[in-house]
Formats: structure tokens, C-alpha cells, sequence
């Protein structure tokens, strides 16, 4: 019985807890509604204010200011901002104190102006000195601009209000990316502020073709996004693809441009990216004036672009300020290092349990001798020790720096040593894992993509050997063949073979060779260097079959 009542106690309380939760959705099914179907703001002043404290009642960073500005008469005027958002030494000087002069006097211009004209006209165009201020008649769009930090501005009688652009939060400065750091060139990165991001671009590209476009994402967060390209390079349809992209997002909130590139690339169910981020804006700057399009996002440092090319990993900013033939020998050895850090495992793994004879005698007895004291088979020792080393990994990265540091001196000193030593790995497992974690840091942006095919890889050579290798190699040669980039084949210009883009890939032609821009993003004879009156030629056969 005792159990009985207390089911029965608990059924009542989750029925009350769900008629709460029921009032509460409607409650604030009907707050948006009454949000979004409320229009045009009222002349009186009073009931203006009553709906901007109902709105925003509950918010102790909503700030509400009522002021009297005499002249002939007395004028209320009614201020609500957003404390954080904006910059309070500028609202203070330049709407406060300029409303609460005491210089409007009987005989003064602006008396007389205000008798025959309107008083609201008077505010914006002479007495309130902002570089920005724009008139607002309904409430979405005074709403959302009180969210973005601007001032709203009432007055008694007007049904129109005035929106000033006092913007001034807190942000980051404009300094080094940590991501992707570099020997030569510019040491400036993105921060989390849309219209710094957008002015470094700017610095970069003097242009009045370079084109940023504007919208909000996300039902809840409203986040600003901006479409930047050069009108005239870029391919229209791509322009538009984005677009309309960007447009069928539909979701409550955009918190980091992670979330865009996830909703708008070709292929979401693969393990290889399609949309290329970067925080340097001499790397983007680089990739619109190629044809490509960006994807600025308010809020984080990294800036997308697209389309994406399997190339663009093996290559950084840094190799264009610099001799071609040191860069050509470093993109060649980023070729290697993504060889080795996916196949380095597996291929030992292969030759100690299947493939013996192809291992010199010397070599082969000291690998025996090291893997004779270890109670595991070669292929659960490689499986552990990769687990192991990307544990590591993300320890360092989550971690405070100077711990993070520690840690990794730890893991890889006192940890390898003392496993080596208890005898539960062998000591070449140590190195090849360290090979392979050293190579993977050289091609950092195909890290998720890395991971994942060196464990399949693993899988694949503790099963069959070197003939699963190779199987592993054409399964992720014929998905990368299969991969496009908003229209852009993913591993051109080697397949489908493009002769103009050989020029900048694995190996990097002086700059003055490189006198078109890449077909394989715009798709036509587009001339970046000397003769800039040459007509475009149309596609060629291959090409419109790409």
C-alpha cells in the first residue's frame, strides 16, 4: 500500500510539473506572438514605456532613462539601452547631456525651428550628435536593435521613435592567431567582432567590388552574418548557391560558425570538411581574390570560405611569401607527414604480423626481441597506444597552457618510458606512435578526417595486412573523388586533371607564372596578372563535364 500511494503521490506531482511547463510554453508562445504582431509604436509615451518594461521586466541589464528636454514647452523623452552593450560615456555626452542643455531659450533657432517644424527632426538632425541615427516606427526593429546595442529614443506625442548607434562592449583585440601561426607575413588575426573582422579584410582589398552582404541566423541568437566576395571574380551562381544556403537554415541558435559550415556543406555525412575556416585575414583575403566566397559569423574568430579544395590543407599563407622552391619542398614533405600520420600504424602493423620477409633480418630481430616482452598482439598494442596518444592530446588542449604543457611532458616522457620499461608496449610502437602524432600537427586542418581514417586503416591491416591497406586507400581515394565543394570537385585539379591549377597545388609555381586565377573555383579564363583587357574564352568540353 505504501508503495501504491507513493506512485500515486509521484503521478500527481509530474502532472502538476507538466501543467506548469504547458502554462509556461504558452505563456511564452504568447509573449513572441504579442512580440511579433504588436507593429507600429503608440503616440503616448506612457504606453510606450509600459510594453518595454513588460518585454523586458525581468532583465537587470536593461536600462531605462526619462528625461525632460524645455523649450517652449516640455517634451518627455524616454531612453532604454542595454547595459554591456553599449558605451555609456558616449550616451551620457552625446543624448543626455545635448537633450538637457539649458540654452534652449525663447529667442534661440532651434525654438523657432521647432514651431514650424518637427520637434523630433530637430532631435535627430541638431541636437543629438551621433554619426548614426535613423528612425523606427515598429517595434521588431526597435527590439532587435535595443538587442544589438544601439539607444531607442521616445518622445510624448511621436509614433515614431529614433535609433542611435551606441555600440561600445568589451571585445578582444586584434592580435596573433594561435591556430595558425606563421615565421613570415602578417601576425594579425579575426576576433570575435563581425565589423573588425570585415575592416581587416577591407585593409587587405582595396576594392569597391569587394562585397559584403548582411542577414541574421537563428530564431533565437539572431546572429549577424555576412557574405563577403568581389563582384566580378567570384562566380555568380556560387554568390547565389550561398544564398540560398544560408537562407534554409532554420534553427533556434548560430553560436560559432561551426554551425553554419555543418548545415550548408555538400556532403554532411563525410569525414573529410568541404567548407575551409581560417583566423588569418591575409589568407582569406588571398582565397576572394581567387573567387572564393566568405562566410563571416559575429561572435567567433574563424571565417569561412568556399569552395574547398582537398589542396588547400597541403598549402599555407606563409608559402606565397617566400621563394618558390623552399615552399614547393614544404608542401611536399605536408604530403608526406599526411601520409605517414595515417598509414604509419597500420603499415607496422602489417609487417610484424603478416608481411615478415619484407622486413631487412636485422630490423626484424630487434622489433622481436622488443615485442617479446609485451603480453599483447601487436595490432591491440597499436589500438591502445593511439587511444592513449589522443587522450594526451585532448588533455593538453582542454587544460590551462601550463598545464596543458605538463601534461604532455608527463605523457610522453614518464608515461612512454615506464610502459616501456613495465614491459607493456615495446619501444618501436613508442616511436611510431610519436612519428605519427608529429605528422599529424603538420596538417592540422584534416585532424577529424585523420583520426578517423587512421583507425580504420588500423582495423583494416590487423585483418588483412598490406592488401587491406591498399583496399583502405581506395575506399578514401574513391569517397575523396566523389566529393564536391559547392560545384568545385573536391580533389581538383588532380581529378577531375586541371592543367591551370597544377601551377598552385602540391608543388608552387613563381607568382609571376601564375597569370590566371584558379579554373577550378571560377571556372573560366579569368587573367589576375598582365593583360587585363583579354576576353574570357568560354568553358572548356571537359571542364562543363566536370
Amino acid at each position: 500500500m505504501k508503495r501504491i500511494r507513493y506512485r500515486t503521490k509521484l503521478d500527481l506531482f509530474k502532472n502538476d510539473v507538466r501543467k506548469d511547463e504547458a502554462k509556461g510554453v504558452q505563456k511564452h508562445q504568447q509573449k513572441n506572438q504579442s512580440i511579433s504582431n504588436t507593429g507600429e509604436l503608440d503616440k503616448q509615451l506612457d504606453k510606450n514605456i509600459e510594453y518595454i518594461k513588460s518585454l523586458y521586466g525581468k532583465s537587470e541589464d536593461v536600462k531605462y532613462r526619462e528625461i525632460e528636454v524645455v523649450t517652449s514647452k516640455k517634451h518627455r523623452v524616454f531612453l532604454c539601452f542595454i547595459d554591456g552593450l553599449v558605451n555609456e560615456t558616449y550616451i551620457n555626452v552625446h543624448i543626455i547631456k545635448s537633450l538637457m542643455e539649458p540654452d534652449h531659450t525663447v529667442s534661440s533657432p532651434l525654438l523657432v525651428e521647432e514651431e514650424s517644424s518637427d520637434f523630433l527632426k530637430i532631435i535627430e538632425s541638431r541636437i543629438v550628435s551621433s554619426l548614426n541615427v535613423k528612425e523606427v516606427r515598429n517595434w521588431k526593429t526597435a527590439t532587435d536593435s535595443i538587442l544589438l546595442g544601439e539607444t531607442l529614443l521616445l518622445i510624448d506625442g511621436f509614433e515614431t521613435g529614433l535609433l542611435v548607434s551606441t555600440q561600445g562592449f568589451a571585445s578582444r583585440n586584434v592580435g596573433e592567431p594561435d591556430t595558425e601561426s606563421s615565421v613570415r607575413g602578417p601576425r594579425e588575426g579575426f576576433n570575435e567582432v563581425l565589423k573588425v573582422n570585415t575592416s581587416l579584410i577591407r585593409r587587405k582589398i582595396n576594392n569597391p567590388n569587394l562585397v559584403f552582404e548582411g542577414m541574421k541566423l537563428g530564431k533565437q541568437t539572431k546572429t549577424s552574418i555576412r557574405i563577403g566576395y568581389i563582384e566580378g571574380i567570384a562566380n555568380p551562381k556560387v554568390v547565389d548557391e550561398v544564398k540560398k544556403r544560408l537562407k534554409n537554415i532554420d534553427t533556434d541558435s548560430i553560436l560559432e560558425s561551426g554551425y553554419i559550415e555543418q548545415f550548408i556543406e555538400d556532403h554532411p555525412y563525410s569525414i573529410f570538411p568541404t567548407v575551409a575556416n581560417s583566423e588569418k585575414p591575409d589568407k582569406v583575403a588571398a582565397k576572394l581574390l581567387e573567387g572564393r566566397v566568405a562566410i563571416l559569423c559575429d561572435g567567433t574568430p574563424f571565417v569561412l570560405t568556399v569552395p574547398h579544395l582537398f589542396v588547400e590543407n597541403l598549402q599555407v599563407g606563409e608559402d606565397y611569401y617566400s621563394r618558390p622552391y623552399l615552399s614547393s619542398f614544404i608542401r611536399l614533405l605536408r604530403l608526406l607527414s599526411l601520409f605517414l600520420t595515417v598509414a604509419s600504424p597500420s603499415i607496422y602493423i602489417a609487417l610484424t604480423t603478416y608481411h615478415h620477409e619484407m622486413v631487412p633480418a636485422l630490423l626484424l630481430t630487434t622489433m622481436a626481441a622488443a615485442q617479446e616482452k609485451v603480453p599483447f598482439p601487436t595490432f591491440i598494442e597499436a589500438i591502445m597506444m593511439a587511444i592513449v596518444f589522443e587522450i594526451l592530446r585532448e588533455a593538453g588542449v582542454r587544460m590551462p597552457r601550463p598545464v596543458g604543457a605538463a601534461i604532455s611532458i608527463v605523457g610522453a616522457l614518464v608515461i612512454g618510458e615506464a610502459a616501456v620499461q613495465a614491459g607493456f608496449v615495446s619501444a618501436p610502437m613508442v616511436i611510431v606512435i610519436a612519428i605519427t602524432g608529429i605528422c599529424g600537427f603538420v596538417v592540422s586542418s584534416l585532424s577529424d578526417a585523420i583520426i578517423l581514417s587512421r583507425f580504420l586503416l588500423i582495423f583494416l591491416a590487423g585483418a588483412l595486412g598490406l592488401y587491406g591497406i591498399l583496399m583502405g586507400f581506395l575506399m578514401l581515394l574513391g569517397h575523396l573523388c566523389s566529393l564536391r565543394s559547392f560545384g568545385s570537385p573536391f580533389l581538383s585539379p588532380q581529378a577531375p586533371i586541371n592543367w591551370n591549377g597544377w601551377r598552385d597545388s602540391i608543388i608552387r609555381m613563381p607568382l609571376w607564372f601564375q597569370k590566371t586565377r584558379p579554373h577550378s573555383v571560377v571556372w573560366k579564363e579569368s587573367v589576375r596578372q598582365g593583360n587585363q583587357n583579354k576576353p574570357t574564352r568560354p568553358d572548356t568540353e571537359g571542364e562543363e563535364k566536370s
